[in-house]
């Protein structure tokens, strides 16, 4: 070959091989290839990592629920159920380890824990060994605790608990206080008793921090005749004005033509008061102020007893009054009297305190019977009836029998009307005939009678025989229509829609009624089961099962089992 060819052959190799050799261009090539590699690396442990942080965090969020729903204090279900069960809907079955369970007194608390075992796809791409595990562990806890219970135990004390009824009860009510009070070492739970029958008695002091009017002023005997309109609302104004239950047989019937005022007829059936004394036999038929005192509890219903009719709806919204908040005056005034230890001063809590709960207890035996109350004009103060100062007969002043045309036929009335005589006098019975020509005065003052007042009149005689002796028999009137005058019926269906009321506002504050119906008839079973919070809440007893009512009642406020 020509050697000249070879040495330009040779000449240009050293130039592209010195070429290639300065020749920087592909570099870039190279570099972003291993980026890429290392990019991609970190975006599968990313993607491992996130995988692994969104199990985790659903198997907190399913351990937080299952936890929080397990110690609520309104769950049926046994804990460790419900646990399982939210883990079950979340599909994390698997992944529960352990779950524990604590009821005390008033708390309820629950622990969870959870772990599950992760393989991740792309770091065990860079483990040859495929060993790499992400384990997801977690642990959850709730507790849900109630510091504080206020029971108010209302309890039918009508006529018809007579006999093994009212022996049945006392026991029951009795277990009940022993097995509630056992549990509690912190003075925690209040219980306080409200009697009722036709009405509600209050011990003197209660009565007294209300604003009450048309006072008889007899002893223990402390009812108030509640307004229609507090039925609307679970407070008891103490500013407004409460009347006194009139101290009346309004009951009970009498005969017509004359009777004098000592015939049975006439007199005052003690059976046939709405507001019987709170005496003797009865002392515990009157409101018993919360306390946590067992012997004290168990006295007062020891003293119970059964007389009366029934008003189921006075009953409940008497208990329902005292655990209203507004009421904390009223136990202010209980601790002041000694009735309620001053631990329980700042009862009752406020209805959104989520550390106390407030239980009604509500039982009755009948259904609702009408109530009667004496109308205003007919309750207080001074009566147009006069009483014979040396005899127990009575007249009565009858202004429309003045005829004040002239002085002459003033003089000629005759308006004061003698039952026993079936005859009209110018003065009141005295004792003795007036004479026939004796004037009607105006102005004139008598000797020889009393004028009674109507809380006189009706300690001694029945509203019915005051209505036929001065009233239908002089005037003519018929005795329905002047008993109608002298006093007001409740209608049943008021009565049943006014408990209805109280109710409903009560488990709207989320009070717990427990409703027990003791050989109630249709009607009043349906009363107590429609009031009581829940079905669960309700028991319609018959006999001896009263006390496993109550017994029942005991132990699921005990344990805070309660349902909704």
């Amino acid at each position: 070959m020509d050697r000249r060819i070879i040495s330009a052959a040779k000449r240009l190799s050293r130039k592209s091989a010195l070429r290639f050799a300065r020749d920087e261009d592909g570099h870039i090539v190279v570099f972003t290839a291993i980026m890429a590699t290392l990019m991609l690396m970190l975006a599968g442990v990313g993607i491992d990592i996130i995988n692994f942080e969104t199990v985790r965090t659903k198997q907190q969020q399913t351990l937080d629920r299952a936890t929080l729903a397990a110690a609520s204090l309104t769950q049926e279900l046994d804990a460790e159920s419900v646990v399982r069960d939210y883990f079950a809907k979340a599909d994390m079955a698997d992944h529960l380890r352990l779950v524990q369970f604590q009821r005390t007194f008033n708390a309820s608390t629950v622990r969870a824990e959870a772990e599950i075992e992760l393989t991740p796809i792309f770091m065990n791409l860079y483990d040859l060994s495929d060993s790499t595990k992400l384990v997801a562990r977690g642990a959850s806890q709730a507790e849900q605790r109630i510091n504080n219970i206020e029971i108010m135990l209302v309890l039918d004390v009508s006529g018809s608990m007579a006999g093994t009824k009212l022996t049945n009860l006392k026991s029951a009510a009795s277990e009940f206080i022993d097995t509630v009070m056992s549990q509690d070492i912190e003075n925690r739970v209040s219980i306080g008793i409200v009697p009722y029958n036709g009405q509600v008695n209050l011990p003197q002091y209660l009565q007294s921090m209300f604003n009450a009017e048309d006072d008889h002023e007899v002893d223990f005997v402390n009812c108030f005749d509640l307004p229609a309109t507090t039925y609307n609302s679970l407070t008891l104004s103490r500013t407004t004005p409460m009347p006194v239950t009139a101290h009346a047989d309004t009951y009970s019937t009498t005969s017509t033509g004359y009777i004098a005022p000592t015939h049975s007829n006439a007199v005052v059936a003690t059976g046939n008061r709405w507001c019987p004394p709170a005496t003797g036999h009865l002392t515990g038929n009157v409101i018993r102020a919360p306390t946590n005192n067992r012997t004290a509890l168990k006295a007062h219903i020891n003293g119970l007893s059964a007389i009366g009719a029934t008003s189921i709806n006075a009953g409940l919204k008497w208990g329902a009054a005292l655990l209203d908040p507004s009421a904390r005056s009223l136990y202010t005034g209980m601790v002041a009297q000694g009735q309620t230890p001053s631990y329980f001063g700042n009862r009752p809590f406020e209805y959104n305190d989520r550390e106390a709960m407030k239980i009604i207890v509500l039982m009755t035996d009948g259904e609702h019977f009408a109530e009667e109350r004496v109308n205003e004009a007919y309750r207080h103060g001074t009566s147009p009836i006069w009483r014979a100062n040396s005899v127990n007969q009575y007249s009565i002043f009858h202004q429309a029998r003045v005829n004040t045309s002239s002085s002459t036929n003033i003089c000629n009335s005759r308006p004061f009307y003698v039952p026993h005589l079936n005859a009209w006098h110018s003065r009141p019975w005295n004792g003795s005939n007036p004479s026939s020509s004796t004037c009607y005065s105006t102005t004139a003052t008598y000797t020889g009678a009393t004028r009674q007042d109507w809380q006189t009149l009706w300690a001694n005689v029945r509203l019915s025989w005051v209505a036929q002796q001065f009233y239908v028999r002089p005037l003519g009137v018929t005795q329905t229509n002047q008993m109608n005058a002298m006093r007001s019926q409740t209608p049943i269906n008021t009565m049943n829609t006014q408990l209805q009321q109280v109710c409903g506002l009560a488990k709207a504050r989320e009070v717990m009624i427990y409703g027990i119906a003791f050989e109630a008839p249709t009607n009043g079973r349906a009363l107590i089961e429609n009031c009581a919070s829940s079905p669960a809440h309700y028991f319609n007893a018959q006999g001896l099962e009263i006390s496993t009512a109550f017994r029942s009642i005991a132990t699921n406020i005990s344990q805070l089992k309660l349902t909704q």
